[in-house]
């Protein structure tokens, strides 16, 4: 079975976005910043719900294109649709068996991109085997929680710790639910 590895950005207070989805605070100039993006290339795989695919309308996304390339991308929702989506983009419902499928095919882990809400009912479907968060040095007070609405409780195994600069720590634990 592979892993799915929900790696994110997020405050000290557990947000991955302020208000109106919010990322301005933040760090994106760290080394930290460098380690994520080449965490990226090991991944062959990445799924999202749809508020985290439009989410990258922001930053220049085009509907129905894989926001990376180089992997399969799977967006979760049960409303997006596209006529011609590029072939390494899919939209699947929101269905635990269309997870469970993916995560018994060959292939890398798998990368839980962004959250919010699709992770929290990833994470309450005992789904997301490792959590990787680069925790950045500021409190947000409001916005879209780690998790969601989830109220599910868990313990984390730390794996690694890891300081970069400006304060970043990308720290990567097991769940063990």
């Amino acid at each position: 079975m592979r892993n799915i590895v929900y790696y994110v950005a997020t405050s000290v207070d557990g947000f991955i976005c302020g208000p109106d989805a919010d990322i301005s605070g933040f760090i994106v100039d760290s080394d930290g910043l460098n380690k994520y993006l080449s965490d990226l290339q090991e991944f062959d795989t990445v799924i999202m719900g749809r508020n985290t695919y439009e989410f990258g309308y922001k930053f220049g996304l085009l509907p129905g294109q894989p926001p990376y390339p180089h992997m399969m991308n799977y967006v979760f929702s049960d409303s997006l649709h596209f006529d011609n989506p590029h072939p390494k983009l899919q939209i699947k419902k929101r269905d635990i068996h269309e997870i469970e499928k993916l995560k018994s095919t060959k292939g890398s882990e798998i990368y839980l991109c962004g959250g919010g809400l699709f992770a929290g009912w990833l994470f309450d479907n005992k789904l997301i085997d490792i959590l990787k968060v680069k925790l950045n040095p500021l409190v947000l007070g409001q916005g879209i929680r780690l998790f969601g609405n989830s109220t599910t409780t868990c313990q984390l195994e730390i794996i690694s710790i890891q300081e970069y600069s400006k304060g970043l720590v990308i720290a990567e634990y097991k769940i063990n639910y």
